[in-house]
């Protein structure tokens, strides 16, 4: 049998509308994220999506958005699925960011240099956090987690997949997992917002 995990990425914050730099550092949800993870709530009840686990970045963006889009609280709280820690660059511009290579997928370890974590450090606490969740998951069940952008990505890459779409990951996009005798596939990015689907 399969099992299967939706990883959701957090609505927008302050912060994200301010443009500044958000990894462990938290800012709430605006009106707009508020909105965006209902919008996220109405497409897994218009699939007839149920849940039976329930994770969440220790972030408060993330578990505001989890309860918002399940309308639950029975959910627990991981420090593995928290965003990049990008160090003293926490707070500031996202103007600060380095610009990156055509073949860059992000910024390396641009942020070890500021106390912040590496590339392969975040991409390593990703892949196990992910991974030991759904390996407590019982055959057939289907799982929601709430992260952050960077975190979905790196976790992303952790799967050395061979095929996944270069796309802006939008505030509460959700990545549709199935894993099936330990193979992860990635089935589809849902858009809830745009009302989009992505797949291979």
């Amino acid at each position: 049998m399969t099992k299967t995990l939706y990883l959701m990425r957090h609505g927008q914050t302050l912060f994200n509308q301010l443009h500044l730099i958000q990894g462990w550092c938290d800012s709430p949800l605006t009106e707009n994220g508020i909105k965006q993870a209902k919008l996220a709530r109405d497409f897994f009840e218009n699939e007839g999506i149920a849940f039976d686990h329930l994770y969440t970045s220790t972030s408060e963006r993330c578990s505001d958005t989890l309860e918002l889009a399940s309308g639950r609280t029975d959910y627990h709280r991981l420090k593995g699925l928290k965003e990049w820690n990008f160090g003293r660059m926490e707070g500031q511009s996202e103007f600060l960011h380095p610009n990156r290579r055509p073949d860059q997928v992000s910024h390396e370890d641009f942020y070890v240099q500021y106390d912040g974590e590496g590339e392969e450090e975040v991409r390593a606490r990703l892949h196990e956090t992910v991974t030991s969740l759904v390996a407590d998951m019982a055959e057939g069940e289907t799982s929601l987690a709430v992260s952050h952008a960077g975190a979905c990505m790196q976790f992303l890459l952790s799967l050395a997949l061979t095929e996944y779409p270069e796309l802006h990951f939008s505030n509460c996009c959700i990545f549709h997992y199935e894993i099936t005798d330990g193979q992860w596939d990635l089935v589809r990015i849902i858009d809830p917002v745009n009302q989009a689907v992505y797949r291979k």
